[in-house]
């Protein structure tokens, strides 16, 4: 019975292990051949890239910079302080240099705020030659202005006792006269063109300007007024051979002739060349108001 039983068990264990193997021999790929020939070609080999690294730079940490912050444009105050000057000169003052004093007479507050302004704004060291140049020739001009009023109606300048000595005008802390601005301090700045910016409120004085004067337009506008004066046939009569001049080119000629003679002066202005030896003559100065 025994030896029954242990066949059977054999012939289970063949049969199992002979499935196995189909079963293994059933889940193999069969190998499928193209009925079209195959021709052998050489492929190309490829080259796989080998990547480059990339160079190792240097961490540099940046500093923190500031907010920038942008400054406001900085007001000329010296400008300014001539503002209302020019505001008073456009309105009173014709472009042939004719003087309103009765309406400067009617602005008299206003005249004397910018009087006020001058006393309370003198220059000093950080101002610019132009600066002060500008400032000075407004004084002697807003002062003769204020003198006529103070004094008017009169017929001329010369109506008023020593006009050009009286002390009657302060600034800073210290009293001035009109002679004291033009000699003193303006006739000191070397600059000869003074003589056509300054008003001695004469027809024969140069024109003044309808305009205030400042840094910025000083020198344009001393230029344009040399220029005026001395074509000015009202003022000068010029030919070649014979010039008859303003007696403002006797009274400050040395002045005139810092840089050469007379003629050399007149000759970088006039519109007709001077001779040097042309013959020279002064002219009747007219003391009138300029109005």
């Amino acid at each position: 019975m025994k030896k029954a039983l242990l066949i059977v068990s054999i012939g289970l264990f063949c049969a199992c292990g002979g499935s196995k193997k189909i079963a293994q021999n059933t889940t193999k790929t069969p190998v499928v051949e193209n009925d079209t020939p195959k021709e052998k070609v050489d492929a190309p080999k490829v080259t796989t890239p080998i990547e480059e690294k990339a160079p190792e730079t240097e961490i540099i940490k940046e500093t923190p910079q500031p907010p920038v912050i942008k400054e406001e444009p900085k007001t000329d105050t010296k400008a300014i302080l001539h503002k209302p000057w020019n505001t008073l000169l456009t309105k009173h003052v014709t472009k042939d240099g004719i003087v309103s004093y009765k309406g400067f007479k009617q602005d008299r507050t206003a005249l004397k705020a910018y009087l006020s302004t001058l006393s309370d704004n003198m220059p000093d060291e950080t101002w610019t030659k132009a600066d002060k140049l500008a400032y000075w020739i407004n004084v002697y001009n807003a002062f003769t202005v204020k003198l006529i009023i103070d004094n008017y109606p009169i017929k001329s300048i010369k109506d008023i006792k020593d006009p050009w000595d009286l002390r009657f005008f302060k600034l800073g802390k210290k009293w001035y006269t009109l002679n004291d601005v033009e000699h003193r301090i303006l006739r000191k700045m070397g600059d000869p063109r003074i003589h056509f910016g300054i008003n001695c409120a004469s027809f024969s004085c140069p024109r003044l300007l309808n305009k205030a004067f400042t840094a910025q337009n000083v020198d344009q506008e001393l230029e344009k007024l040399a220029i005026a004066f001395i074509n000015d046939p009202k003022r000068n009569t010029i030919t070649a051979q014979n010039i008859q001049l303003s007696k403002i080119f006797s009274w400050f000629a040395k002045d005139f002739k810092r840089e050469g003679t007379l003629i050399n002066f007149l000759n970088k202005y006039s519109k007709i060349a001077i001779n040097d030896n042309a013959k020279k003559s002064f002219r009747t100065y007219d003391w009138n108001l300029n109005e």
